[in-house]
């Protein structure tokens, strides 16, 4: 009888502690996964899961936390070109400061790709903020995605990450031309016929090809000189007139193209710059230079 008191007493405190774990670890007051989100429930004295959680019911259970965060665009945001993307990547996924993003139209074809660039150092298993620009040029509004890839430098497939985020692409309200300048730094030879594009955006016009050629007449940016490139062009040219026909631009400009020229480099030079910015576009197949409708004595050394 004693035998059967103490096993009772036994069995008695074993429930109390069981409910009082039950209790004390049940939901009333802690952090609850819902819909892939933590959420708090009641009053928590945890700090909120460093995890990531999957939607209710789907197989896997928690997960670990993403390698890339993306503050902007946002999941089904609608964006437009050039679209900015920010966000915070763990080091691992950079390769020297970087790794590639590109943007899709819903039928996987590849509008645009850049790099996003660390803004501090990646040499870390840490967060680590990044920021990239994307620039695109559609005709009509589609759905698509933001792909952030990892940087793999070993080129093994099975090292390949991703990270996709829906979009709402919408249509350019700008163009991307090129203006071409001279750079010694890529022309070592220095030939002085050798012209390289830098990228403008532009306001959308069906005169592209003069929007153009006025990209060149503004000369280099800071970060274009910074990189080397530079203008033959004298300042504050004026172009009177751009015809295309037939495959040959036809472009007169006023008399300061040719004033204070000197030199037979430099005069090839305006003509590389000339030519091969109008050359950019498939209509142009030549170039007639003239000023105030001259063409067979300008630009003379």
């Amino acid at each position: 009888m004693k035998t059967l008191k103490i096993a009772g007493s036994v069995a008695l405190v074993l429930m109390v502690i069981a409910l009082g774990i039950r209790f004390f670890s049940s939901d009333e007051d802690a952090w609850l996964c819902q819909n892939g989100q933590w959420v708090k429930h009641g009053n928590p004295s945890a700090a909120k899961p460093t995890t990531v959680c999957l939607p209710t019911g789907q197989a896997g259970g928690e997960r670990k936390p993403d390698e890339v965060m993306v503050i902007m665009p946002q999941p089904n945001q609608t964006v437009k070109s050039p679209l900015t993307v920010i966000g915070q990547a763990r080091g691992s996924w950079f390769f020297e400061a970087s790794f590639p993003i590109e943007l899709v139209d819903d039928q996987g074809r590849v509008l645009g790709q850049s790099y996003a660039q660390a803004q501090s150092d990646w040499m870390t298993e840490n967060f680590v903020p990044f920021i990239g620009e994307i620039s695109y040029q559609i005709e009509a509004t589609t759905t698509g995605k933001l792909i952030l890839k990892n940087d793999n430098p070993s080129g093994l497939p099975q090292y390949d990450k991703k990270r996709e985020i829906s979009v709402l692409i919408s249509p350019n309200q700008t163009l991307l031309v090129k203006a071409f300048f001279s750079n010694n730094n890529l022309d070592k030879a220095i030939t002085c016929e050798k012209a390289f594009p830098v990228k403008r955006q532009v306001v959308r016009t069906a005169a592209i090809a003069r929007a153009a050629l006025e990209e060149l007449l503004k000369g280099p940016s800071q970060a274009d000189l910074a990189q080397g490139f530079y203008t033959s062009i004298n300042p504050n040219v004026k172009i009177q007139k751009l015809t295309i026909t037939d495959g040959t631009a036809k472009v007169d400009f006023d008399e300061t193209l040719e004033r204070n020229m000197g030199g037979s480099c430099r005069v090839s030079a305006i003509r590389a710059q000339i030519t091969e910015t109008l050359k950019q576009f498939p209509t142009v197949k030549n170039v007639i230079i003239s000023i105030n409708g001259r063409t067979e004595d300008i630009l003379q050394p």
